[in-house]
């Protein structure tokens, strides 16, 4: 392994350890392109925090919180809630 493609792998190694990650931090933790954080920062989908005006930075566990956000239900849940749902209304009369 070259020095370089260690030095990659400590850098990520760091970002997950890390509270606050930075604009370039945040593309690499969450796998998107810089044009796509920017679109979902402006639109205010995720929190960020802008102190000078110009860096943008991230709490990581907002980050966590927003990528787990909108979870699909399983299978097993959406039966369940059929379940209780016709349960509730008597069925079909």
């Amino acid at each position: 392994m070259t020095q370089e493609a260690a030095n990659r792998i400590a850098y990520r190694v760091a970002i997950n350890t890390k509270p606050i990650l930075t604009f370039d931090e945040a593309c690499l933790y969450m796998g998107m392109s810089k044009s796509a954080l920017y679109k979902v920062t402006s639109s205010k989908e995720i929190p960020f925090s802008k102190p000078n005006g110009k860096m943008i930075y991230f709490k990581r566990t907002d980050v966590d919180g927003w990528l787990l956000s909108n979870m699909s239900a399983t299978a097993t849940e959406l039966a369940d809630k059929a379940m209780a749902y016709t349960q509730k209304k008597g069925g079909k009369q």
